[in-house]
């Protein structure tokens, strides 16, 4: 379909794809698009945010490592950031890459390379204290993951204790008289776990066998398998462990990446053998295109190698930008493509009310699994390219894990293909869908739909912060018909919940009083938690302080809602529509009727000061303010924050280790103030 041509509407629906497809991959482990398709996703809005850096906002997923943190796990911090890398599709790419480097610092130019495979798995921090396996976690979001530690000891390549030596190796070190390798007081380490490829066929073949369940592919089978609330179930797995960074480490003296790998191949991890090192930027580039035809001969899948420069100081020198460290870039590999027969076109309804379209086709093997269903994008993909029941398409098995139509293949064709009809009612609910102008999808607007109604009711709780209302609850409570819909949250009592497996009095009770808590939170928070397409959690906090009531809200037509900044035509047709609807009114009526009928004061107009006028980004942190803090003083004086350092920006105030944007202000020629510059502004 044609993009919209307003950037900021754009930029707004690639946010939203993003963050929609980003959960779906890393916290369901169900995604609906391929890797290949997410990345040019991301490249789009990349691109959007670097020509119009006004529209780059907080929450955008090139400012955060995608990725979310699953309830049914402890949180664990991580002690520096895990982001994830920058992608090179071609060898021009990476010379790119390194041409923008070598712009940044001249000590690029004399930089050697470690090439290392990309593998396919699942992202694992491992925490060493005295040589003792003491935590696991997930990557998570970066900053925040999920503590595996039970399911990562069933893993046998882990090492419980470091450094592992053979018998041999003792002896000789006996022999010799030579000093034990002794492990850091604390070492946090990075790897990848991952399930063999010789070990997912012959572990398909014996559930096979048994007449069980058999499973997709191995990034998968390793993901879920590590975040099973009974290790026992992940123990049954055959997961495998490969690792390549040291996170943090207490007393260790390593300054290449080189060196990186042998010191944790001394220890006794396991690291991948293909890694080399280069002196020469293209001999690394001939290593990564020579493995991209042999892939098949690794013993485990990759979907591309990364190329990193071995100098760890220079790549922490040339920091981090958005979401990427500058110092490595991940040269992604062809996807695989086959074709097949489509013989009918399948409707999703997701958690927001999006119908989402798949393919079901004719069986096909594609990188060894057999392919079933596809995903079709959207609608006016399928019109755009013309895909008709029937056609033979070509798939493609991008990253090796999701598969896509591509298109027809044209010559096929026989004459007895059929044109697919776009659905006009919701398949799970029967209400109308409709489609908000400027946007790709078609919505069901029905909060109540039964296809929607676990996640609404998941979304709703964690929205209104209702501790331990997590995914499992709500499939229970909406499983039992206790909930149908979200308003039915405040009519749950103790008799009820006490039927729902896994709940006793205690935990009865601390929930009821969690649900009870949320009936007084701000009118924002619940204007959020109702899930209208595109009111997110800055928007909803706008339209709270413009209209003070759900009331008002209500009543409010696209022009009166196009007054609050921020707030375009889609978004304002949404919020009307949304409105407008008869279950979402019956779900309004039993809010009020439960007590959950916030109101909002009316926003006071802006404080006059010497900082009238002005705008500022904050970034670092400040010696005596809080980020909260700093901005009330601003605001207190007349000025305006913002998140994005753009031509606009009048000053950059600057803390302890800042980001990204004080090389964009200095880039747009943005004044920097430091904490004491800024109170100097003021008159202090």
């Amino acid at each position: 379909m044609p993009k919209s041509a307003d950037p900021q509407t754009r930029a707004a629906e690639l946010r939203r794809l993003l963050h929609e497809h980003s959960y779906r991959y890393h916290v369901l482990a169900a995604p609906v698009i391929s890797d290949a398709e997410y990345d040019a996703l991301f490249r789009e809005l990349q691109a959007l945010e670097a020509r119009y850096p006004e529209l780059l906002t907080p929450d955008s997923p090139t400012q955060r490592v995608g990725g979310q943190v699953s309830e049914k796990f402890e949180k664990v911090r991580h002690p520096r950031p895990i982001l994830s890398l920058g992608n090179a599709f071609s060898t021009d790419d990476v010379r790119a890459w390194f041409e923008r480097l070598r712009k940044l610092d001249d000590r690029v130019e004399r930089a050697a390379f470690v090439v290392e495979p990309k593998i396919d798995g699942l992202t694992v921090v491992l925490h060493y204290a005295d040589g003792v396996f003491v935590r696991g976690a997930t990557r998570g979001d970066g900053e925040v993951g999920e503590d595996i530690t039970p399911n990562l000891k069933t893993v046998r390549s882990l090492p419980l204790r470091i450094p592992v030596q053979t018998t041999d190796e003792r002896r000789k070190t006996k022999s010799a008289s030579a000093s034990v390798l002794r492990p850091p007081a604390s070492l946090v380490v990075r790897g990848e776990a991952v399930i063999f490829t010789q070990d997912f066929e012959r572990m398909n073949a014996e559930l096979a066998a048994k007449g069980e369940r058999t499973y997709v592919n191995p990034r998968n089978t390793a993901s879920g398998s590590l975040r099973q609330l009974d290790s026992a179930l992940t123990a049954a797995r055959p997961i495998s462990l490969l690792c390549y960074a040291i996170v943090e480490a207490q007393g260790v003296e390593v300054t290449t990446q080189w060196e990186t790998l042998a010191y944790l191949r001394a220890l006794g991890f396991p690291v991948a053998e293909v890694a080399q090192r280069f002196e020469r930027l293209e001999d690394a580039i001939a290593y990564c295109q020579a493995w991209a035809e042999k892939r098949d001969t690794l013993p485990y899948e990759v979907d591309g190698m990364v190329i990193k420069l071995d100098d760890l100081r220079l790549a922490a020198d040339l920091g981090v930008v958005g979401k990427d460290p500058r110092g490595a870039v991940a040269f992604k590999f062809p996807a695989r493509e086959v074709t097949t027969r489509l013989n009918d076109i399948g409707v999703n309804v997701g958690r927001t009310g999006v119908l989402t379209p798949y393919a079901i086709l004719e069986p096909v093997e594609v990188g060894g699994v057999t392919v079933r269903q596809a995903t079709l994008h959207n609608f006016d993909y399928i019109l755009e390219k013309d895909i008709r029941l029937g056609d033979r398409v070509l798939l493609k098995r991008a990253g090796d894990v999701i598969p896509y139509v591509i298109g027809p293949v044209l010559e096929a064709r026989t004459g007895r293909e059929r044109a697919y009809r776009l659905p006009r009612a919701c398949p799970a609910c029967g209400e109308p869908v409709e489609r908000v102008e400027g946007e790709v999808a078609y919505y069901c607007v029905n909060s109540a739909c039964p296809a929607q109604l676990t996640r609404t009711v998941e979304h709703f709780a964690a929205v209104l912060d209702i501790e331990g209302f997590g995914e499992k609850v709500a499939e229970q409570v909406v499983a039992e018909g206790l909930v149908r819909d979200v308003a039915d949250i405040f009519t749950l009592t103790r008799d009820r919940l006490l039927t729902l497996p896994g709940f006793a009095d205690k935990k009865a009770e601390k929930l009821l009083a969690a649900i009870a808590a949320a009936r007084a939170r701000p009118l924002g928070q619940l204007i959020s938690a109702l899930g209208i397409h595109g009111v997110g959690e800055v928007a909803a906090r706008d339209l709270a302080a413009h209209f003070g009531s759900l009331d008002a809200l209500q009543k409010a037509s696209a022009e009166d809602l196009q007054a609050v900044e921020g707030v375009g035509p889609s978004v304002s047709q949404a919020v009307v529509d949304w409105f407008a609807g008869q279950g979402n009114r019956a779900v309004l009526k039993k809010l009020r009727q439960a007590g959950v009928w916030p109101t909002a004061a009316p926003r006071q107009a802006p404080a006059e000061g010497p900082f009238t006028g002005l705008t500022f980004v904050i970034t670092g942190a400040l010696p005596t303010l809080s980020r909260d803090e700093a901005r009330a003083y601003i605001e207190a004086r007349g000025g305006k924050v913002t998140d994005s350092v753009s031509k606009k920006t009048s000053y950059l105030v600057l803390g302890e280790a800042p980001g990204s944007k004080l090389a964009r202000a200095q880039s747009l020629g943005v004044p920097v103030v430091d904490e004491a510059g800024l109170r100097r502004l003021a008159g202090e």
